[in-house]
């Protein structure tokens, strides 16, 4: 089937901006875009994107779907307090917890102009069912490319590491479980609506031997690896003390610096760091809002960017960034590098590439998305940066990432419709919001049953 959209303002992030101009999608692929009128092609499917911006979708490359369930608590705490409060919480999870967080939070992202996601999840409390098919069944539902990527811990506090015992695992069941999920769910063809990468969570949560071994396996079977690293001057200060290095240097010991790694935050680099992650060609994902939230500081994204090296963005776990929309985070990476900066830190056009090939870097899926040029799949957003208010900004990628971002007007994923006219299209748009609702009542309850209580505080002022 052909798809044209026509009329449209394209920002290709690959080449020159058309200010009008057509797409042209055959089937899940872009086979032709350029200026003026669209080619008569009989039979054609038509789409008049008259006040519209067209962009490459959007590619979340940080995430914790579950954490959709605990929104709200811990509103003044710093990372390690904030972590230390919720532990306990998100070891009552079970399967039905995860897929309507999950739902409700892919829900979200789409209606933001997201068309690719990864997720983190590294809590597995035992006899809970099966955690990351819940998650699965939800990214199916909702026609997202999925990336889940298996997490991990093993270092509790009973081996100097942060979380409670109760939710860490052994690293032979880790391994275990991390291969089975590799080999039950990674796709690896070009237009793949899932693959799965492997991520134990952080330095103070796993092991050297997990994060060496997670490696191993991460390339024995040709996929990507992923952890958090650098977020906090609290993580600094814990990687010094219990292993006498600094966090970048502490992964470089271990293996971890690598075109088939990106980290999530890296907040606190050094320019030998930076240096360090620009000549590995290993990615970065950007959570600024999350980092501010929690008082984490503010990444050296302008600087990395300079150096070369590559930069993503992430909405990191809703609790940490309440509904947050990943269309929202273009903006808050231009405003905090601005504020430390200056005005030309970075640009609107700078962000829309963080937020569309900056990501598609970090899952290695560069040649596939990212930006829209002919070959590359069909995952398009169109916003309606003409509409009655946003029309004021002449300029329509100002309009997206400078101000509240437009309202979505379509999201294709491979040239199948996610969104139209400002709704879900695959699942009822209603129904998913409740289930993530839903998903936090039961939570709370679970958590209830099991002794624990969450608080919105930490501090009780």
């Amino acid at each position: 089937m052909t798809l044209i959209i026509e009329n449209v303002h394209i920002a290709p992030v690959s080449g020159p901006e058309i200010p009008s101009g057509f797409l042209r999608i055959d089937g899940d692929t872009i086979t032709e875009l350029g200026p003026g009128q669209a080619p008569d092609v009989p039979g054609a499917e038509r789409v008049d994107g008259a006040g519209c911006l067209a962009t490459p979708g959007l590619v979340n490359t940080h995430h914790h779907l579950y954490q959709w369930a605990s929104q709200g608590l811990a509103q003044d705490a710093t990372l390690f307090e904030w972590l230390v409060a919720l532990y306990e919480v998100w070891a009552a999870m079970d399967a039905e917890v995860v897929e309507g967080a999950a739902t409700a939070a892919l829900g979200w992202l789409a209606l933001s102009g997201c068309t690719t996601s990864s997720d983190h999840h590294y809590i597995f409390p035992k006899g809970r069912g099966d955690l990351l098919a819940a998650e699965i069944t939800a990214a199916r539902a909702i026609g997202l490319r999925f990336h889940p990527a298996r997490g991990s811990m093993d270092r509790g506090r009973s081996q100097g590491g942060l979380p409670p015992d109760v939710v860490v695992e052994e690293l032979d069941d880790i391994l275990a479980a991390t291969a089975e999920a590799v080999d039950t769910y990674h796709d690896p063809s070009r237009s793949s609506m899932l693959r799965v990468a492997v991520a134990p969570c952080s330095p103070f949560s796993a092991s050297g031997a997990l994060m060496t071994e997670s490696a191993a396996l991460a390339r024995d079977k040709g996929v990507r690896l992923h952890t958090h690293l650098a977020e906090t001057l609290d993580e600094d200060e814990h990687c010094l003390e219990q292993f006498g290095l600094r966090p970048v240097d502490y992964m470089e010991k271990l293996g971890w610096l690598g075109p088939d790694v990106w980290l999530a935050h890296a907040v606190h680099l050094s320019d030998t760091d930076i240096a360090k992650l620009a000549a590995t060609r290993t990615g970065t994902a950007h959570c600024p809002s999350s980092n501010g939230r929690l008082g984490a500081g503010v990444a050296r994204v302008s600087e990395m960017l300079r150096q070369g090296a590559n930069v993503g963005l992430g909405v990191d776990g809703s609790a940490s960034s309440e509904l947050t929309p990943l269309a929202g985070e273009m903006r808050q990476a231009l405003l905090f590098q601005r504020a430390r900066h200056g005005p030309q830190a970075l640009t609107a056009r700078q962000a829309l590439e963080l937020a569309t090939l900056g990501g598609a870097r970090n899952l290695g899926r560069q040649d596939e998305l990212g930006t829209l040029e002919p070959g590359k799949l069909a995952d398009v957003v169109l916003w309606r940066a003409g509409g009655p208010f946003h029309a004021a900004v002449a300029d329509p990628v100002c309009a997206l990432v400078l101000g509240a971002p437009p309202p979505v007007e379509l999201v294709l994923v491979g040239g199948r419709t996610v969104v139209a006219g400002g709704e879900l299209r695959t699942v009822a748009q209603d129904a998913a919001g409740r289930a993530g609702a839903d998903a936090h009542r039961r939570l709370l309850r679970l958590a209830r049953e099991r002794g624990v209580t969450a608080a919105r505080q930490v501090h009780g002022d």
